[in-house]
């Protein structure tokens, strides 16, 4: 069965039976009607995935590689922080008239900045960095500028991506100081799966471990139920991930150079609420 649902099912049972919740305080997520989005949280969850071994997408309910990675390029192909770049419509609601999410998330990546080697920015510092510095220990991004948070719409939730190279193996590192368990967990491990194996690709490598750190791990009250019935699902086989092995250049990739083969999932389609 497939690794990462076994760790998406632990995640959310531990959560759900020894979790702290927040149902008497006063917070600042609401639901769309305006009532208070309540949450039963964990501190400080660490989760690794040996992309060696397996693909980590859950079949407990489907993952939509295609629109991950779409997004996933938004932000660190594109460096977009303009919701008309992306084709999804997930960040509607964080948008002004413009379609501007502030200076958050692409907006942060693409930011030049002087180093000893030349101008780079946040990407392409790292692409540079795997190419002649592997054994440094200094390949990583951090999108939370605190000089910036005023103008984003959202404050970055998965914010620092590490790099290590170990020998031909490239491991990362994503911390995350916020997750909504139900909505993105999977979403984002398999979007930050997929930037491992590009980089990996582009730089000579192979990918490795990702290991996800979440600071605030926590499961919404209205969502409850579904992740319930999620808890409950058959589980299948890790499916095989396939890439397209002759892209070279980090900026060549699409989504269609992604896809998952014999992926045997929960197809049910669930209206989750989103709280904002």
């Amino acid at each position: 069965m497939s690794r990462a649902d076994d760790i998406l099912v632990a995640n959310l049972k531990d959560i759900l039976e020894n979790g702290y919740s927040d149902a008497e305080l006063d917070v600042r997520p609401r639901w769309a009607d305006g009532t208070p989005a309540h949450t039963i949280k964990k501190f400080g969850i660490v989760n690794r995935y040996d992309l060696r071994e397996e693909f980590p997408v859950v079949t407990v309910r489907r993952t939509y590689i295609k629109s991950a990675v779409d997004e996933l390029l938004w932000i660190w192909q594109k460096k977009s922080n303009n919701i008309r770049d992306l084709h999804s419509h997930i960040w509607d609601s964080w948008a002004d008239e413009n379609g501007s999410i502030g200076k958050a998330y692409g907006y942060q990546l693409g930011v030049k900045h002087k180093y000893a080697e030349g101008e780079f920015d946040q990407v392409d510092r790292v692409l540079y960095d795997l190419r002649h510095n592997p054994q440094s220990r200094r390949i990583l991004t951090n999108i939370y500028n605190h000089h910036d948070l005023h103008e984003m719409n959202l404050y970055p939730c998965a914010y620092s991506m590490t790099f290590n190279v170990s020998g031909n193996v490239l491991n990362g590192i994503l911390n995350q100081r916020s997750q909504d368990m139900l909505t993105a967990n999977n979403w984002n491990v398999v979007q930050y799966s997929v930037l491992l194996h590009m980089m990996a690709q582009v730089s000579g490598l192979v990918a490795g471990e990702l290991v996800h750190v979440i600071a605030d791990a926590h499961i919404y009250d209205r969502h409850i139920p579904i992740v319930e019935e999620i808890i409950k699902n058959e589980r299948h086989p890790a499916p095989t991930f396939v890439m397209n092995r002759d892209v070279e250049d980090f900026y060549a990739f699409t989504p269609d150079d992604f896809r998952l083969e014999n992926y045997v999932c929960c197809d049910k389609k669930y209206d989750i609420p989103v709280a904002i």
